[in-house]
């Protein structure tokens, strides 16, 4: 557009003369050169470089001359100090500007809204804007720690890394604001079609003089941030030299934040399936007892497999949908066979596993193959099944082990799920049904066991972009393979 723009396409290798400025870069591509937006790249540097390729601290203190390392990055005079210098000034300017925003939120809306009870409930507050109250609260104490350890007069020395595993537990009460949102963008959506809420939501815009954006588009800056941390603190470690005071921590504090980004995924996924669980407990014919959410929020693994009962060892086909804390029996229909009945339920917290060898069962007397118990010592109780293959006993094996780490892990991560969502799941599922009409095992709900997957995604991966809008594709699994049998019309 510009004399003095460097035009360039996905792909192009550019060489920066100048990057003093964080926002627009000097560069050239072979004869070109002119300036370009840093936004829009991302510098390629080598980190097999040997350390003494990097600016080192001489006895007195003082940099060595680092002209000769900026040529060797291509950033004219400047140098991978002045790289950690951008980071760190955006890392605490985007700090300062997200205060901001938080508080013009709470300030600008929160506080008007409560001065007309005529137009809000308490109730409607807590799912429009969620716990941002609270995040508001946890940001404010953030940005002071990031002040104090901000050097001034050397950016470059600045030691941030800290900060953040100071703060990652607390950042987790990002999760529940997180999943609140779907709920507040509904709500949001419901009230703005009535005019005198659109006229309220633009004043207070007016009044608090923000940008020319709607509430809703407000409210996804959270969400959005949360998921921003690993990227700055990834480029932050990029350009932190290894005997930097800093890198331990930055490092470190990568993949706090990470964890923090995953555990949040993890529990958003946990909230969407509980609505096919509901959906799945609602196409169950004779269904007894408490509702499956009641304890439940996983399905971790299913099939069929022949039980065993005491006294006479009869055998019975069933199929078994394995949940955390409970093990769901049911019973197909002769003729219908996408009709599941309602038989039983065990307590997994009171169970232990025990692989059976192939041979006379001295507990049922009668030989078993592809074999393994569930114990009750409390009152005694034994359960004995069989699967019909090796391969599908070991899975099953491998399931129950899940489903004891899956509990563990729910136990230390404090993950729940309020009355409001188990009842509002059930009531959705049971709307979908007409009254009269036989229950079945929906397409739709075959669908999601078909895609049902539950991958531990390595650390060293990176982060994934904002969980909403850009989620992970994920390969067809075979962990539903027996499920799959149910399937209606499969022959």
């Amino acid at each position: 557009m510009d004399d003095q723009e460097l035009g360039f396409k996905a792909g192009d290798v550019i060489e920066v003369m100048d990057a003093t400025n964080k926002e627009w870069w000097w560069g050239r591509i072979l004869d070109s050169e002119g300036w370009f937006p840093a936004s829009f790249v991302r510098l390629r540097v080598n980190q097999d470089e040997p350390m003494e390729d990097y600016p080192m601290k001489a006895e007195d203190g003082k940099e060595e001359d680092a002209s000769n390392t900026a040529r060797r990055y291509g950033v004219g005079q400047t140098s991978k100090d002045q790289m950690r210098t951008n980071v760190i000034n955006e890392i605490i300017s985007t700090e300062r500007d997200y205060i901001k925003h938080l508080k013009d939120i709470c300030e600008g809306y929160i506080k008007q809204c409560r001065k007309r009870a005529d137009m809000f409930t308490e109730d409607q507050l807590k799912t429009i804007f969620g716990n941002i109250e609270d995040i508001y609260k946890c940001q404010k104490k953030f940005v002071k720690a990031l002040e104090k350890k901000f050097n001034t007069d050397h950016p470059h020395l600045s030691e941030v890394g800290s900060c953040f595993l100071e703060y990652q537990t607390e950042f987790q009460i990002y999760s529940e604001y997180c999943n609140n949102h779907p709920n507040a963008c509904v709500e949001l959506s419901r009230l703005t079609k009535v005019n005198k809420y659109v006229y309220f939501f633009e004043a207070c815009r007016l009044l608090q003089k923000m940008i020319d954006i709607s509430l809703d588009g407000f409210l996804l800056t959270p969400v959005q941030k949360i998921c921003k941390y690993p990227l700055q603190l990834a480029e932050l470690l990029k350009y932190t030299n290894p005997q930097h005071r800093d890198f331990k921590d930055v490092e470190a504090a990568l993949n706090a934040m990470k964890n923090v980004a995953r555990l949040i995924n993890e529990r958003k996924r946990r909230l969407e399936n509980i609505d096919k669980i509901a959906q799945w407990q609602s196409s169950i014919e004779d269904w007894e007892g408490e509702d499956v959410l009641v304890r439940s929020s996983e399905l971790i693994y299913s099939g069929e497999l022949t039980k065993i009962s005491q006294p006479q060892a009869k055998s019975q086909q069933r199929m078994f949908f394995l949940f955390d804390h409970q093990l769901v029996c049911c019973k197909k229909d002769l003729l219908r066979r996408d009709i599941l009945y309602y038989k039983s339920r065990i307590n997994m917290d009171d169970m232990e596993i025990v692989d059976v060898e192939d041979g006379k069962d001295k507990d049922f007397n009668i030989s078993v193959k592809n074999a393994f118990k569930l114990l009750c010592r409390d009152p005694e109780e034994i359960h004995l099944f069989c699967a019909k293959k090796p391969e599908q006993k070991q899975r099953w094996l491998k399931a129950f082990e899940n489903e004891r780490k899956q509990v563990q892990l729910d136990q230390e991560t404090g993950f729940s799920i309020t009355e409001v969502q188990k009842k509002q799941a059930m009531l959705n599922a049971n709307k979908q049904h007409h009254t009269g009409k036989p229950k079945a095992v929906t397409r739709p709900y075959y669908d999601f066991l078909m895609r049902q997957k539950h991958p531990t995604l390595p650390t060293n991966l990176p982060q994934q972009q904002v969980f909403m809008l850009a989620e992970p594709k994920r390969k067809p699994s075979n962990f539903w393979q027996n499920i799959s049998r149910l399937t209606p019309f499969r022959k």
